[in-house]
């Protein structure tokens, strides 16, 4: 048995540490099966209590196969439930380097729930249990297995919530309960904006270009995915479930990312208020950052509806992960394109101010994509990383208050109007610009 337990323990090592890296605080009544499962821990949940949290099990249908059959029956109490928090983890980690053979149920670090010991007798082998959270943290629900060479199977429901003061159950983690708010928040700001956009447009008609129809389109499917996140949130928090409102979410949701991976693409290649086509190279990055997103939505929805529980959670956040990183990549090269192309034409055509003017829009507007990304994708990370668990809503406002300045800049930038202040020329300007497009300044 030392052996076999000293074999799983990188493994355990690897859960304890990615359930809290990778994992966030989730909600909901979970309903799941584990079928066949020879996973030494497994983690279920991650939730965020204050002094009123309580946590309730209901498992059934429990079934304990020993991989060899002439292998005895394990021992039950080595099979069971437990919480552990943040502070706790590396003392557990400590622990079992110090003896690998050591159980984590038996660890006085854990708040231990309940083994299989404690299951009513076959057939039914079940248990429904509530526990009262012993102090306010947040915490993670495991399942642990040190019974070796077994395979386990069951059926599970867990009920995880705080209880509000006027007796209400609220599932929603501690640092989530703001949600539904920012959310219905940000939603009335977008829509003000498309107003707002609506009537920029029309005031200015004749200088509009099929780019910001697109531009008004975004701001709609941005407005109709916070409103239908803020929706799924407050059922979440109110019933436990998001009464449906999780299928219209991801429908926004990767609708949203496809046409603000289009737009971003669009505007650095300059098409429809610069050119009237795309270039085969363009077209080529639009072929390959859609299907791209099409999967990161697929890992997106299997990340959000299903859990670390299930085997691949990890894989598919690696996925989600990397498949951003690349549409991130991909959506630079044309604004750098144009850069390169605007250098170019300068050096030809004779008219240097009104190319210094395209130059630095499109260098500003590089500078304003590389800022949002970075921005999004590893200052909210940090934030989510760092903040307490009481305050793991700050990353969502960071993230969607950076989203909205970003909007704004680049509409802003690229709003139709009939009369450019950058395109207003005189000699001495001209002049001036000859010699700034010499300057290597706009090298990227």
């Amino acid at each position: 048995m030392a052996k076999t337990a000293s074999s799983t323990t990188p493994l355990l090592l690897l859960l304890l540490l990615l359930s809290l890296l990778l994992s966030p605080s989730t909600a909901e009544i979970k309903s799941l099966t584990i079928s066949s499962d020879t996973r030494p821990m497994i983690l279920l949940e991650k939730f965020g209590f204050t002094h009123t949290g309580h946590l309730t099990i209901s498992v059934s249908s429990v079934s304990v196969i020993t991989l060899h059959p002439t292998s005895p029956q394990p021992d039950p109490s080595l099979l069971g439930f437990f919480l552990l928090n943040e502070e706790s983890l590396l003392q557990i980690l400590f622990e079992i380097q110090q003896n690998p053979s050591l159980c984590v149920l038996h660890s006085h670090y854990i708040t231990h729930l309940f083994t299989f010991a404690d299951l009513s007798p076959p057939p039914s082998a079940s248990l429904n249990r509530s526990f009262p959270v012993p102090s306010p943290n947040e915490y993670s629900l495991f399942f642990s297995n040190c019974a070796p060479e077994t395979s386990v199977s069951m059926s599970l429901t867990t009920h995880l919530f705080n209880l509000e003061s006027n007796g209400y159950k609220n599932f929603l983690s501690a640092g989530q309960s703001q949600l539904p708010f920012l959310y219905f928040v940000f939603a009335i700001i977008y829509f003000l904006f498309l107003i707002l956009w609506t009537y920029i447009c029309y005031t200015n008609k004749f200088s509009v270009h099929r780019i910001h129809l697109l531009m008004a389109a975004l701001l709609l499917v941005k407005a109709m995915n916070l409103i239908c996140a803020a929706e799924d949130k407050h059922y979440v928090k109110v019933t436990g479930t998001p009464h449906g409102w999780d299928i219209p979410f991801y429908i926004f949701q990767f609708i949203r990312v496809v046409l603000l991976f289009t737009v971003i693409i669009l505007i650095g290649t300059g098409w429809s208020f610069l050119k009237p086509f795309l270039q085969e190279r363009e077209k080529k990055v639009l072929m390959i950052v859609i299907p791209l997103q099409v999967l990161a939505n697929l890992a997106s929805v299997v990340i959000g509806e299903t859990g670390p529980f299930i085997k691949d959670w990890v894989t598919w956040n690696q996925i989600f992960l990397l498949v951003d990183i690349i549409c991130c990549c991909a959506i630079i090269f044309p604004i750098v394109w144009s850069i390169r192309s605007l250098r170019e034409t300068s050096k030809t055509d004779g008219k240097a101010a009104r190319n210094l003017a395209k130059l630095t829009l499109f260098r500003q507007f590089y500078i304003v994509v590389i800022g949002y990304l970075y921005f999004t994708r590893i200052v909210v990370f940090a934030l989510r990383t760092i903040a307490a668990y009481k305050y793991q809503w700050v990353s969502n406002f960071a993230e969607e208050a950076a989203s909205l300045v970003f909007y704004v800049i680049i509409f802003y930038m690229f709003r139709p109007v009939e009369r450019n202040e950058y395109f207003v020329l005189d000699e001495e300007e001209e002049e001036a610009s000859e010699m700034a497009l010499r300057d290597e300044e706009f090298e990227l």
